[in-house]
């Protein structure tokens, strides 16, 4: 009996069958989604980014950074606690195009790297001389990036602040070129910083002592304990 079409048919089915569920399935339920609302605001959450963003994104697919670099906060303690204050959900990613989730960390996760207090000008210091702002980093510099350029006359004020080794020579500038400057701006829109109901953001913790009182009427008291008896 030749088995033969029923192998290739079965084959054929598992295929069509995986494309189904790892591909197609996926691509069908974010299709359908829309804009949700954010807890306690009446805002709708994502918002798309803005033309210059929207330009970096796809600079940031066409350099592979998401070889290295992951846009994906785990619901697990060490991740919430460096990368992120709550869980990705399929909504943070409803105006990415294409999604860059990531298949490891050889970098750090970028989910909320523009929460992180680094400015445009350390954005492409990183680039351009990853080790000047970051000792010990195995990032590649990206320095095509960037223009050396003669000074005429003046420094641009976007030319890069460099130290040795990574300065030009003498009479010479680093200039961003419009891919790093987009390439930033989108560094910069990656930011999660809004409670949603399927994935709201923790309480903020607070601090404040509390004020103990032995007094009758329950009123508190800063006044130091003493076992002198009354008078």
């Amino acid at each position: 009996m030749n088995r033969g079409p029923w192998i290739f048919l079965g084959a054929l089915l598992a295929l069509g069958a995986s494309f189904y569920g790892l591909i197609l399935r996926p691509q069908i339920a974010l299709g359908r989604m829309v804009e949700t609302k954010t807890i306690g605001e009446e805002n709708t959450y994502p918002l798309a980014r803005p033309g210059l963003a929207a330009q970096g994104e796809q600079v940031y697919r066409a350099n592979g950074c998401v070889y290295c670099h992951s846009q994906q906060v785990r619901a697990m303690e060490p991740d919430l606690e460096r990368y992120g204050q709550r869980r990705s959900v399929a909504a943070d990613y409803l105006f990415a195009s294409p999604v860059q989730l990531g298949r490891q960390r050889m970098g750090p996760d970028l989910t909320n790297i523009g929460l992180r207090h680094r400015t445009a000008e350390w954005q492409l210091q990183h680039l351009y001389a990853p080790r000047m702002v970051s000792p010990g980093s195995t990032m590649p510099p990206y320095r095509y990036l960037f223009q050396v350029q003669r000074i005429n006359g003046e420094a641009s004020p976007e030319a890069l602040k460099l130290t040795a080794p990574y300065a030009p020579q003498d009479g010479y500038q680093v200039l961003p070129t419009h891919d790093a400057l987009a390439l930033v701006a989108y560094l910069d829109s990656l930011r999660v910083d809004v409670g949603l109901f399927e994935a709201p953001l923790p309480a903020v913790p607070t601090n404040a002592p509390v004020v103990g009182t032995n007094t009758l009427s329950g009123t508190a008291t800063n006044a130091p304990a003493t076992n002198a008896p009354a008078k």
